[in-house]
């Protein structure tokens, strides 16, 4: 039997026990995680396959590309831009899913807190495919609101991330 990596929760932000919590995966034949990576990890690339980020930036002058421990800011679901923290990165290699995962916050009355972890698991299969996991978890009442609107437009922003970066990877 074959078992799928899966995405390593710190506790806080464990799915099932925020206020929103999404998960959409696709698996691709004909790339590679390298390639994927390439276009996740460089946040210069998002504006040109993601219509719902902007505002990208690096507080500390780092940047484009993201790496462990690093900060930086970027605006996404009508949020102004949100302070995030890369908190998880281990490159995809040889038998190793690539993992990145960041918090986000958003700080404010209570009506406007927002605490997240974006969490991504990029790894090759056999056969020529790859295999694309984003979950988040959202904690916060603008996370309640978003959780209770239908369609999901966390489920449908997120599916829009994939299909783009998959879109991205190809050309």
């Amino acid at each position: 039997m074959t078992t799928q990596n899966a995405i390593d929760w710190p506790r806080k932000y464990l799915p099932g026990t925020g206020d929103n919590f999404v998960s959409n995966e696709v698996i691709v034949e004909g790339l590679t995680a390298a390639r994927v990576w390439h276009f996740l990890t460089d946040t210069s690339t998002w504006e040109g396959y993601y219509d719902n980020v902007a505002d990208i930036s690096f507080p500390n002058g780092d940047g484009p590309g993201l790496k462990d421990d690093l900060d930086f800011s970027f605006g996404t679901f009508g949020f102004p831009p949100l302070d995030a923290h890369v908190v998880r990165f281990q490159a995809p290699a040889e038998g190793v899913p690539g993992r990145l995962s960041w918090t986000a916050k958003q700080d404010g009355t209570p009506q406007e807190r927002l605490d997240v972890l974006h969490a991504w698991l990029v790894e090759d299969l056999p056969g020529g495919r790859v295999r694309i996991l984003t979950q988040e978890t959202q904690i916060g009442r603008p996370a309640a609101a978003l959780a209770a609107e239908r369609p999901n437009p966390m489920l449908n922003g997120h599916q829009a991330w994939l299909d783009g970066l998959v879109g991205a990877a190809s050309r």
